[in-house]
């Protein structure tokens, strides 16, 4: 399998490097739709804008447009037929009753495989069985031209695949590395002219980095950024943010804004950033170096990044093996779910990007649990600021499974403070509005187009049950039963059964496994 180089996630901006390209997903079978018209008969539906859940509802779906929601009765009353909208000749009935019904999920960080995962239709399942029907890739690592191929394929649903948004690395694709403004200038023209959705940077120095963000917002287009330790401490997010970077992934460049008694993170004398034991370590301890909560400084960065109305995309979920390795790595999904390319690429390494595990013990995991829970409380209190947060997986990476990890992302959240409904709504309508999407998708409201995941348990009350493997309840007749996962995901009219999308999933990896002989087995043994 070929191996990352530690850097190439972010090297790529200025080697012209890319990821090995993933096999492309192959013309669509699964599906049925859409229809002229299509009615969801009385399900429980949460909308996404944080308004509290209310039913039985029908929505009517035409086409690929909701064109009407009408509440029908009360609970445990039995709905009158005079109430309801009348099927029309042509017409499709999907009898929901009992169910809960959300907007389609938007993954803010979603890489389309790499070496680790070459192959779309399992990526891409992977996402839709869970719910997923917007995906934006940050940067496009199989190549623009290959992103927009399949971005266009799954628009016109010739394939079965989320929605897509490329925001190519800066730099990627340049001749020369660009070290002038003029140079970036031109760059970020190009890229629009390209069909990019935006651009995913990690850093330069100022004056590029400045001269790219006002140029790429002054053409429209939307951006995130990986302030990578390498360039961070002279560019930092509140630098970004100023200059017109509409989101920032992870949390790099958040501490090193908060600093207050120092400019640079405390580095040891034998630190070294090309092993990423040393990298991941020390980011543990990032936080604690940073301005305490509630401190003038960290109320001012935060007051700074509101006002520029700055869209915070933690991605929880990615570096959670960091405080807690043996959960991440004996996921139940791995299983059945991930690749054998993909579980060899987890393990321990000195060169695959995020296979830190070179010594990793309770020291390491003290100091992220502690990293996490400073992180949590800017993020939390951004959001009861009035702060948009989304949620993005990353996955790929460091035992985080497509599709798997983020649901785990919804539960990150819930653990950093946010209402069960506030996570339905940054997984839903503050995406939408992160990505300038939110007149087309995001909130079930009339006019919209037809994104929804509907489930047959209640994910407010759990949100494990949106998990592919469901969630473990015990019956009154003591028998241990597993409940939910997404039941359908219906996207732009389309209804899928998410279950047998997983289904295909298990094939694939069932498959590879023949045909290589591999046996999952943990590190070591």
């Amino acid at each position: 399998m070929k191996k990352f180089l530690p850097l190439l996630c972010f090297m790529i901006c200025f080697s012209g490097l890319a990821q090995e390209k993933v096999k492309k997903a192959p013309e669509k079978k699964e599906g049925d739709g859409p229809y002229p018209q299509l009615i969801i008969r009385g399900v429980m539906l949460i909308d996404g804008t944080g308004a509290p859940p209310i039913g039985p509802t029908d929505i009517v779906v035409k086409q690929n447009k909701i064109v009407s929601i009408q509440t029908v009765g009360y609970p445990g009353v039995e709905i009158s037929n005079d109430r309801r909208p009348k099927l029309e000749p042509g017409g499709k009935e999907l009898n929901a009753e009992g169910m809960y019904l959300m907007p389609g999920f938007i993954d803010m960080h979603g890489h389309i495989g790499g070496g680790q995962a070459p192959d779309a239709e399992y990526v891409f399942k992977l996402w839709m069985g869970h719910g997923i029907t917007t995906v934006r890739d940050p940067s496009a690592g199989n190549g623009l031209d290959w992103v927009l191929d399949e971005k266009k394929l799954s628009a016109e649903n010739r394939i079965t695949a989320p929605r897509l948004l490329a925001y190519t690395v800066f730099g990627q694709g340049s001749k020369e590395p660009i070290t002038t403004p003029e140079q970036a200038v031109a760059w970020v023209v190009d890229n629009k002219n390209k069909g990019a959705d935006g651009i995913k940077f990690f850093g330069a120095r100022p004056t590029v980095m400045d001269a790219a963000l006002r140029k790429n917002k002054e053409l429209g287009l939307r951006s995130a950024c990986h302030h990578a330790q390498v360039d961070v401490a002279r560019w930092n997010v509140v630098n970004s943010a100023k200059a017109g970077l509409t989101s920032m992934e992870h949390w790099y460049g958040l501490p090193e804004a908060l600093f207050e008694n120092r400019t640079i993170q405390d580095y040891p004398l034998d630190y070294n950033y090309q092993n990423e034991q040393h990298r991941f370590a020390e980011a543990g301890k990032l936080w604690k170096q940073a301005a305490a909560p509630y401190s003038e400084h960290w109320n001012k960065v935060m007051n700074d990044l509101l006002a520029l109305d700055f869209t915070l995309d933690p991605t929880f979920n990615i570096y959670e093996a960091s405080r807690d390795l043996q959960r991440a790595r004996r996921a139940e999904w791995h299983e059945e779910y991930t690749l054998p390319s993909l579980w060899t690429f987890y393990q321990p390494s000195k060169i695959s990007h995020g296979s830190y595990w070179h010594a990793w013990g309770t020291e390491e995991e003290v100091n992220w649990r502690e990293n996490y829970r400073l992180w949590m409380t800017f993020v939390n209190e951004y959001k009861n600021r009035g702060g948009r947060v989304t949620t993005g997986s990353d996955s790929g990476f460091i035992f985080q499974l497509y599709g798997f990890a983020y649901i785990r992302e919804l539960e990150l959240l819930r653990e950093a403070g946010f209402h069960p409904l506030e996570i339905i709504r940054s997984a839903t309508l503050y995406g939408a509005q992160a990505l300038g999407k939110d007149k087309e998708i995001g909130s079930v409201e009339v006019g919209k187009l037809a994104d929804f995941v509907i489930v047959d348990e209640n994910p407010l009350m759990n949100l494990q049950v949106l998990y592919g493997t469901g969630a473990i309840k015990l019956t009154d007749d003591n028998k241990v039963v597993r409940v939910g996962g997404v039941k359908y995901t219906i996207k732009d009219g389309i209804i899928y059964d998410a279950k047998k999308l997983l289904g295909d999933v298990r094939k694939i990896v069932a498959d590879e496994k023949q045909r290589t002989g591999f046996v999952l087995k943990q590190p070591g043994l």
